[in-house]
């Protein structure tokens, strides 16, 4: 790498930028009080998450497109000031759950989708050598930040002097104003810079999955490649796991004889190993390569829900922790491979839009949740639903065992 180019502070803008905009994920901590304040149901407060993950991907498509148009400053500083507008009028919600809708499930969940598409695809290019780690830490960023500011939140929630609507107003200004920094920061390199970067390091051990011709697909032609729609589905089932045991964790742990304390623990622990299996995940990618590294999530995405299965039928705590952290685990590897896949596989020219496509396998991914909810509460347990992840998981292998070049 040519002296003078100093590429580090963009990747650390990046996970700053992340760790608040990954907020999002605590709404299991934020709802609650909205419930208490306005009767809304579970279901109703489920109904807006959904929305916010609809609307997140949806945020990525635009962001790819406004990205590819303009620059990734201009994409996060729209991002900044939907996310603040979002969380700033959530704080004033009088009572209409439809309000509600708009202002976190569309505007909020457009804004940090922008956000996450632009900063990761504009770090990415300064590491062409590094993709699975850069890919990791950005993305450990994102995961880590219901433990780190879900916690404040909470906490500023209990709060007399600031409640949830104080809580909500402080937290669209501390992500608007991270986000505009972010926005004064990030940019992709200059073509001279570009070509001055360390290139990925071609190892003997990879020969084999590499042999495919590696140029750049437009979104278009990728989508139009078998290999795209395997992969797809692929991160499907592996999303899936996590989704739907991170909406019922607490109740999962209380079931197999947790103590409440303990329960409410696990779920920070979840979120801690998700983190962890992100930027764990990002440094396996760049040392054993993509076969490798894909199979191994593959068995965690296996063993997760089987383990916790394990649990619910002995009625087993240290299974049951064992079987959530391995759920945060291989729920923390399906973004950080979907990221270094896209940009191994399809190149890096058009890895903005491409990445925001591949992102939308959360929408899917996300109505798991809904229907294993369902289905534990029409058998009375948790068995059916572990039973269903198992399955999908399994279908994940072999779909992961067909995919081998673009």
């Amino acid at each position: 790498m040519r002296k003078g180019i100093v590429r580090w502070p963009f990747l650390a803008v990046g996970v700053v930028s992340m760790l608040f905009a990954g907020i999002i994920y605590a709404w299991s901590i934020l709802k609650a009080p909205l419930g208490d304040a306005f009767g809304w149901t579970a279901s109703q407060l489920a109904m807006n998450f959904t929305l916010t993950m609809c609307f997140f991907c949806i945020g990525g498509v635009v962001s790819g497109v406004l990205t590819k148009r303009t620059s990734p400053k201009v994409t996060v500083l729209c991002a900044a000031v939907l996310s603040w507008a979002g969380f700033a009028l959530t704080s004033r919600l009088s009572g209409q759950v439809v309000m509600l809708y708009i202002t976190y499930g569309v505007m909020c969940g457009l804004g940090i989708g922008m956000a996450y598409n632009a900063v990761i695809s504009s770090a990415n290019a300064w590491f062409p050598d590094k993709k699975g780690v850069c890919s990791g830490a950005l993305m450990m960023g994102f995961g880590a930040s219901t433990l780190v500011l879900g916690n404040v939140a909470g906490t500023m929630i209990e709060t007399p002097a600031v409640g949830w609507r104080g809580t909500y107003l402080i937290l669209g200004v501390l992500i608007g104003v991270v986000l505009l920094v972010a926005a004064l920061v990030i940019r992709l390199p200059s073509p001279e810079e570009a070509g001055a970067l360390p290139k990925p390091e071609q190892k003997k051990a990879r020969k084999s999955e590499n042999s495919f011709e590696t140029r750049d697909y437009t979104t278009l032609e990728m989508i139009q490649r078998p290999s795209f729609w395997r992969f797809f589905l692929f991160t499907i089932t592996m999303a899936a796991v996590g989704n739907t045991v991170i909406s019922f964790a607490k109740d999962l742990a209380l079931s197999v004889g947790a103590s409440a304390a303990l329960a409410t623990t696990l779920v920070g622990v979840l979120s801690v190993c998700n983190g962890l299996g992100r930027i764990l995940c990002g440094a396996i990618f760049d040392a054993l390569g993509r076969r490798k590294t894909m199979l191994l999530s593959n068995v965690l995405t296996i063993l997760a829900p089987t383990v916790t299965l394990g649990a619910i039928w002995m009625g087993s705590v240290p299974l049951c922790v064992a079987g959530l952290c391995l759920t945060g685990i291989s729920y923390g590897c399906a973004p950080t491979i979907s990221s270094a896949f896209v940009a191994t596989f399809y190149g890096a020219k058009h890895f903005a839009m491409n990445f925001s496509i591949a992102n939308t396998m959360l929408i899917p991914a996300s109505f798991t949740a809904t229907l294993a909810s369902a289905l534990a509460a029409s058998t009375g347990g948790y068995m059916a639903s572990f039973l269903m992840l198992i399955a999908l998981t399994v279908v994940g292998f072999v779909l992961n065992l067909s995919i081998k070049q673009p």
